[in-house]
């Protein structure tokens, strides 16, 4: 057997493993850093805040299930060094953002999407397909969903019910960081992607939000 066919081999254990850790049993998911709630002192939400909260904080996890596997669609078919290190760095962030997500809605006594396996399939599907058509491209797209992201989680910021502070510590932190990652990707080549493309990302990220909310 090849070098090549080992490494696709390896590439593809690895694949399916990171499924199974943040999506599967996302329990298993690690951070590296402390979550930005750590430090807030808990506070008893009446059952309509609760509520909102639920609903905002599973819609959040999925959107970090879809950003992983984005990542890892990107990833997988990037050709040069230094965008797929970029990619991977990000991604390590991501991580970040699903394991605070995924501690946050434990503690609202809530689940993450009963279709996070569904987002991060259809996820790396397309960052596949982003990367399949180069480079430049890839970062076009990831800049652009970062773009949307931090206009989606200001909306959430907003949201929020006032008294929660520790899902909006988490919230404010995801902003800063998916802002500097849509700046990474400018510096990595993206371009303006046209109009029509970035409406249909829109609808995507809707109907993804829309459905996740509830199931």
């Amino acid at each position: 057997m090849t070098q090549t066919a080992l490494s696709a081999i390896d590439q593809a254990i690895v694949c399916f493993d990171t499924v199974l850790r943040r999506v599967v049993a996302p329990r298993t998911t690690q951070a590296q850093r402390a979550s930005p709630a750590a430090s807030i002192p808990s506070c008893e939400l009446n059952n309509q805040a609760k509520w909102t909260s639920r609903r905002l904080m599973r819609v959040n996890h999925s959107g970090e299930v879809c950003a992983q596997a984005l990542y890892d669609g990107q990833a997988w078919v990037a050709e040069d060094s230094m965008r797929k290190s970029a990619l991977r760095a990000a991604a390590n962030e991501e991580l970040d953002h699903l394991a605070w997500c995924a501690i946050r809605l434990r503690e609202l006594g809530a689940r993450p999407s009963l279709l996070d396996p569904l987002w991060y399939a259809g996820s790396f599907a397309t960052g596949a397909v982003a990367g399949a058509l180069g480079d430049r491209v890839s970062m076009a797209f990831l800049a652009e969903t970062e773009r949307q992201v931090v206009a989606h989680l200001q909306s959430h910021l907003e949201s929020l019910p006032e008294e929660d502070n520790a899902s909006r510590a988490i919230l404010a932190q995801m902003k800063v960081d998916e802002a500097k990652h849509a700046a990474t990707a400018w510096r990595h080549g993206a371009f303006e992607l046209p109009k029509f493309v970035r409406w249909l990302m829109r609808m995507q990220a809707t109907i993804m939000t829309t459905i996740a909310a509830e199931i």
